[in-house]
């Protein structure tokens, strides 16, 4: 068992003995986490051999915060291609090639959060959250791709890294199963060490539903001056029918209690305008959020809030699909695509993980124009996206997660 005050920890899964790393733990594929263990494989059966290019899930128990997360990738014995993911499926290395005996180092910041946020308070958590990995009682990294290889892992603490929390909806959500994705667990992609990415969206919210369920205050609890605070809304509030609903009036009212919490803890505030649904008409996106991305707006000026027009380029990226081939950016599959699906997906708000990796990008390219200084954490390898012109689907190549899941996720 690894000791609880162990700072950093480190983990050895290869058994090249070329391959060195200090103080580390050997793993075994007998070390399994459980309630009376610190680490081990987990959810799925481990390696049969380290050495096997098989995926697999390791996890370790630690507190709430931000970990910076090193990977040693590759084998000495073997060509691999190793995709990392972690929490629920957030993506922080893609399809990473080595060659026989090469290693390449990789670091990110995961951001690990429970629903406590004292002992009196905690988040409201859906029933399909509550086996989410991203609240559970540890932090889980993920280790896939066509031939994975996982030589060493160190994971540290990271209190010191600006963290940018992501308000939402089942658009920016970590969605934990296929064929679901959201644009908030690809945008981790892009990022070195020097930031962390904390997601608290949940499928279904609305701004106002977000801070009556603790979400807000979770966040707030964790939020340090020079900190950023994304909300993107309007999605499911324009559904909302009580005395006192409307863009302007609950909704409007709603956003500024986000921005003037935030402020309060010396922390950035921006807005996102809802993603379009795939709604099309003589080939052009049809509006169906009514006056809420507008609100978004006015509020923003009003407040003086940076703004990502993600209603707009979304239309963009859309109307430049075309109305057939936009379905493949969306939860569109025939029946019997994945293990037990028994009918036909034709969800026109999802996205599958290629639509949400393009809508991050169109996300990175709003910040671009906003000038925001966690920038300087864009990894090299990030190239310019204009939604006029999306990448091509065929390029895009995702190793599914273990897990499925037939039931939509909320909203609409």
């Amino acid at each position: 068992m690894v000791p609880s005050n162990a700072q950093p920890w480190n983990f050895r899964f290869t058994t090249d003995k070329k391959v060195q790393m200090e103080g580390a733990t050997q793993v075994q594929p007998s070390d399994r986490y459980s309630a009376g263990t610190a680490y081990g494989f987990d959810f799925i059966p481990s390696p049969a051999q380290l050495e096997q290019p098989s995926p697999f899930f390791f996890s370790l128990r630690v507190p709430d915060g931000n970990y910076r997360v090193t990977v040693l990738l590759g084998s000495r014995h073997r060509a691999a291609v190793t995709t990392v993911r972690a929490e629920s499926r957030r993506l922080f290395v893609e399809n990473l090639s080595t060659k026989k005996g090469e290693l390449k180092e990789v670091s990110f910041i995961v951001h690990k959060h429970s629903p406590q946020i004292d002992e009196q308070r905690s988040m409201r958590l859906k029933p399909r959250e509550l086996q989410k990995l991203n609240f559970d009682d540890r932090l889980t990294i993920e280790v896939n791709g066509d031939a994975p290889a996982l030589a060493t892992l160190r994971i540290e603490p990271a209190p010191e890294v600006p963290t940018v929390f992501l308000c939402g909806n089942s658009t920016v959500v970590d969605q934990d199963n296929e064929p679901w994705a959201s644009w908030g667990q690809m945008i981790t992609r892009w990022f070195g060490p020097e930031v962390a990415f904390a997601n608290f969206a949940e499928s279904g919210e609305t701004a106002s539903t977000f801070i009556s369920a603790n979400r807000l205050a979770k966040a707030l609890s964790m939020m340090k001056a020079g900190d950023y605070l994304i909300a993107e809304f309007g999605h499911n509030d324009q559904k909302q029918r009580f005395p006192g609903a409307g863009a302007y009036y609950n909704f409007a009212t709603a956003l500024k209690t986000f921005i003037d919490e935030t402020r309060a803890r010396g922390a950035t505030p921006i807005f996102v305008t809802p993603t379009q649904r795939r709604s099309f008409k003589d080939g052009h996106i049809q509006e169906t959020h009514a006056n809420y991305p507008e609100a978004m707006a006015w509020v923003a000026k009003n407040e003086n809030v940076p703004l990502i027009d993600l209603h707009q380029m979304t239309r963009t990226f859309y109307e430049a699909m075309g109305e057939e081939q936009s379905k493949r950016a969306f939860v569109h599959y025939p029946a019997g695509s994945y293990p037990g699906q028994t009918q036909d997906f034709k969800d026109n708000t999802h996205f599958n993980p290629y639509g949400a990796y393009e809508i991050a990008k169109c996300i990175i390219e709003g910040m671009k124009q906003l000038q925001l200084p966690f920038l300087s954490a864009l990894r090299p390898e990030y190239q310019a996206f204009d939604p006029e012109h999306p990448d091509e689907i065929d390029s895009f190549h995702w190793n599914d997660s273990p897990f499925f899941e037939a039931d939509k996720p909320d909203g609409n």
